[in-house]
C-alpha cells in the first residue's frame, strides 16, 4: 500500500520533467526556425547580381558587396594558412610527445581559458599589437582571428587524437616504426575527421566574427587582389553588415548580408556533419 503512493508521485513527476523537456525542445526549435525565415524572408529578395558582383559607388548611390566577399575569403585562407600547422601541431605535440602531465594540464586550463574569452578583446589585443605595427588591414585581423581559433583548432584535434586506439600506435611501434612515423601514417589518418571537422567549424567562427575585426581590419569596400587586399583595409561580410545597418541605414542590404551569412552558416554546419559521417563509414568498413 506505501508502494502505490510513492510509484504516483514518481509518475507524476517524470511526467512534468517529460512534459518541460518537450516544451524546452519546441521553444528552442521554434525560436530557430523563426530567426532563419525570418532573416530569409528579410534577405532573400534583395539579394541580387549587381549586389553581389560590383562595388559600392557613392556617385551612383549604388551598393555591392563583391569587395566584402573577396575581403571574408582572403581572411579565411590566411587565418587557415597560419591556425592549422601551429593548433594541429601544438595538439599532436601535447597528445603524442609531452610527458609532463601538469605543463600539458596547465596548457589545456590555458586554451579552455583563452576559448572563453569575449571576442572584442581580442579585438583590442589585437589592435594593440598588430595594428599599430602594420597598420589596420586584414593581415592583422587574420592575426587576430588566428589568436582567437588557434585553442579550438588544438582541442579539437586533440580529443580526435585520443580516439585513436593505442593499440595502433603500440603495433606500429612492434613493426619498428620510429614516432613521427607513427604519428604521421598511424595516428593522423586515424583521426583526420577530427581536424577536419575543427577546420571547418573554426571557418564558421572566422565568418561570424566581426567585433574583433571592427578594431584591426577596418572598414574599406575596395576590390583588391589577395596579396594587396591582406596589406590594405577591408570589411568582411559581418563588419559590413555592421556598417550598413548601424552607420548608413540600409537594411534591405543587411538583411541581404544576413541570409547569405546564413545560408553560410547551414552549409558548414551540414559540411562537418557530412565529413563526420564519412570518416566514420570509412573505419567501418
Amino acid at each position: 500500500m506505501l508502494n502505490q503512493p510513492l510509484s504516483k508521485k514518481r509518475k507524476n513527476f517524470e511526467l512534468l520533467m517529460k512534459s518541460l523537456m518537450i516544451l524546452s525542445v519546441g521553444l528552442t526549435g521554434a525560436l530557430v526556425l523563426f530567426l532563419m525565415i525570418y532573416v530569409l524572408w528579410q534577405g532573400l529578395p534583395n539579394i541580387t547580381w549587381e549586389l553581389l558582383s560590383t562595388k559600392p559607388s557613392y556617385l551612383t548611390e549604388r551598393i555591392g558587396i563583391l569587395p566584402d566577399i573577396l575581403n571574408t575569403v582572403y581572411i579565411v585562407l590566411a587565418t587557415l594558412i597560419l591556425v592549422l600547422p601551429l593548433g594541429v601541431g601544438a595538439a599532436i605535440y601535447l597528445t603524442e610527445y609531452a610527458s609532463n602531465k601538469k605543463v600539458v594540464g596547465m596548457i589545456e586550463y590555458a586554451a579552455e581559458t583563452l576559448s572563453g574569452i569575449p571576442s572584442i578583446i581580442y579585438g583590442l589585443v589585437g589592435m594593440l599589437l598588430f595594428s599599430n605595427s602594420m597598420g589596420t588591414c586584414l593581415m592583422a585581423g587574420a592575426l587576430t582571428l588566428v589568436i582567437m581559433n588557434l585553442p579550438t583548432i588544438m582541442r579539437t584535434t586533440q580529443e580526435s587524437l585520443k580516439t585513436v586506439p593505442q593499440s595502433y600506435r603500440e603495433g606500429a611501434f612492434g613493426l619498428g616504426a620510429g614516432k613521427w612515423r607513427v604519428v604521421r601514417t598511424v595516428v593522423l589518418p586515424g583521426c583526420v575527421d577530427g581536424v577536419i571537422t575543427g577546420c571547418i567549424l573554426a571557418v564558421g567562427r572566422i565568418l561570424g566574427e566581426s567585433a574583433a575585426l571592427l578594431f584591426t581590419a577596418g572598414f574599406a569596400h575596395a576590390v583588391n587582389g589577395l596579396i594587396d587586399g591582406l596589406a590594405a583595409p577591408g570589411a568582411t561580410l559581418t563588419v559590413a553588415l555592421y556598417v550598413y545597418a548601424k552607420e548608413q541605414g540600409e537594411f534591405g542590404v543587411a538583411f541581404a548580408i544576413a541570409a547569405i551569412l546564413m545560408v553560410l552558416t547551414v552549409l558548414i554546419n551540414f559540411a562537418a556533419t557530412s565529413v563526420q559521417k564519412y570518416f566514420a563509414k570509412r573505419r567501418n568498413v
